[in-house]
């Protein structure tokens, strides 16, 4: 079921929210549960099994963890649970990319199991994982309570595609939590804003891709504006995704942590990294990269968390070759800023940093949108004249004209300008109740639109869900 349904906005939400406000709230927690199960079952009602069994097997593992008598007994109860809820997300996701890479080195012929990647698998693991290592670590306390850990694992909002909630985020909110008219309104006005963004936005992007791939002829500018779509597009779906999952985590009284703070104004990529898929980006800082020593070691073992934790953060989005070359991209290019350019960009101009930054960005999203290398070193080619396609042509400016206002929106929408806009204009007074009569307003305004778009039965796929 996607947020992005009349389904899930007319029926499954409404509903949900109806009982779960009228429950007492010890039995919230079983409401909710039981509401993120049937969430989940409804779009993988096989693999529902597995996220049960994942849950299951984390919580005994966690009193395992618990209640050992010695270190000794500590770690291998650590260790078994990390051979599990791992186990699933290599065999599920990694299988079939594994023993097709094993018959091409070693010239076999062996045929993978036909199974399918269960959705939101990649993000229910890690936040399994964030609380078993974290109680190995003594760094939260052991959950008692199968139904609240089983809620912090299977939570609907944030169940398929994040943000990487951590239970040590919403340890306490677990147990209790408050509920006010004001956080259930904040939490609307943030869902409806992220819905916007996903099905008016996003979806009318993804729209220029459908029509960049069934295009006869294509020129010079038309793989750039299907790659600058496609960088665009990307961020308004997931960020619009996590907009909503975090407006649905402060109704239920949940406070979910951001996961994007306006990546594309970033000057380098080091800092589009600390904006963009922060949940990830911490994950992976936390639990990988500074176990191993962070950068706090000599130049050799430095390079080497690099490219483990970039190898990781590639191969975690995809089963596929062009994931990791994107994600080893990244990292090389980290190591360049962090010992060539990091200095040069101080005495330039921030535009030019800026530039540099989009630039990387879009040309990192086209291997990471293309079907297999093949794919991404033809597109890339494209781009820059390798192909023997013309510059433009009559189609690519007809289909540029059609969609400059999605881009002009998609534009300004990716920067804070809006927001700095209406925060400086609230500081009067005057302006600041007009802002307050005319928001719900346009959160009205911007959910009729939504519904007409679903209606119409738009391009409506989220992204993250592949992963």
């Amino acid at each position: 079921m996607l947020f992005s349904s009349i389904s899930f906005l007319y029926y499954f939400l409404p509903a949900v929210l109806g009982l779960y406000f009228i429950t007492p709230a010890k039995y919230k927690n079983l409401v909710l549960l039981l509401a993120s199960l049937f969430f989940y079952f409804y779009g993988e009602p096989l693999y529902s099994i597995l996220m049960v069994f994942s849950i299951i097997s984390a919580y005994l593992h966690g009193l395992w963890i618990n209640s050992a008598q010695t270190q000794k007994l500590k770690k291998a109860a650590f260790i078994s649970s990390i051979f599990f809820s791992t186990g699933a997300l290599l065999f599920f996701k990694y299988h079939i990319f594994f023993v097709n890479n094993f018959n091409s080195i070693f010239d076999t012929s062996i045929v993978p199991l036909n199974v399918l990647l269960p959705i939101g698998i990649s993000f229910y693991t890690f936040q399994i994982l964030s609380y078993t290592i974290d109680l190995y670590r003594g760094k939260v306390n052991i959950q008692k309570s199968l139904i609240n850990f089983a809620t912090y694992v299977s939570m609907f909002p944030q169940l398929i595609a994040g943000p990487i909630v951590r239970y040590s985020t919403i340890e306490e909110s677990l147990d209790k939590r408050t509920h006010s008219i004001s956080d259930v309104a904040w939490g609307i006005n943030r869902f409806i804003i992220g819905l916007a963004k996903k099905v008016i936005i996003a979806n009318s992007l993804g729209e220029i891709g459908v029509l960049f791939n069934s295009a006869d002829e294509k020129s010079v500018l038309f793989f750039w504006v299907a790659a600058i779509a496609f960088t665009l597009q990307i961020y308004f779906d997931f960020s619009g995704y996590s907009d909503m999952a975090i407006g649905l985590g402060r109704i239920f009284g949940f406070r979910f942590l951001e996961n994007f703070n306006y990546p594309y104004i970033a000057k380098s990529v080091t800092e589009f990294w600390r904006r963009w898929h922060i949940s990830l980006g911490t994950w992976f800082r936390d639990y990988i990269y500074i176990p191993m020593g962070g950068n706090r070691v000599n130049l050799l073992k430095w390079g080497r968390n690099i490219l483990v934790v970039w190898f990781l953060t590639g191969f975690w989005h995809g089963a596929e070759w062009n994931f990791v070359i994107w994600g080893l991209y990244f990292a090389l290019f980290l190591v360049i800023e962090k010992y060539f350019l990091k200095n040069l960009f101080a005495k330039l101009p921030s535009a030019i940093g800026h530039f540099y930054l989009l630039l990387t960005v879009v040309i990192s999203f086209v291997i990471f949108n293309a079907d297999g290398m093949g794919e991404a070193i033809l597109n890339l080619k494209g781009m820059f004249g390798l192909t023997g396609a013309p510059f433009t042509n009559a189609e690519t400016i007809y289909y540029l004209k059609s969609y400059a206002f999605i881009f002009i929106l998609a534009a300004i929408g990716a920067t804070p300008l809006l927001k700095n806009i209406s925060q400086k204009l609230t500081v009067y007074a005057s302006a600041e109740k007009i802002f307050n009569v005319i928001k719900p307003a346009v959160h009205v305004v911007l959910l009729l639109l939504v519904t007409g778009y679903l209606i119409d039965g738009s391009f409506n796929p989220f992204i993250y869900f592949r992963f």
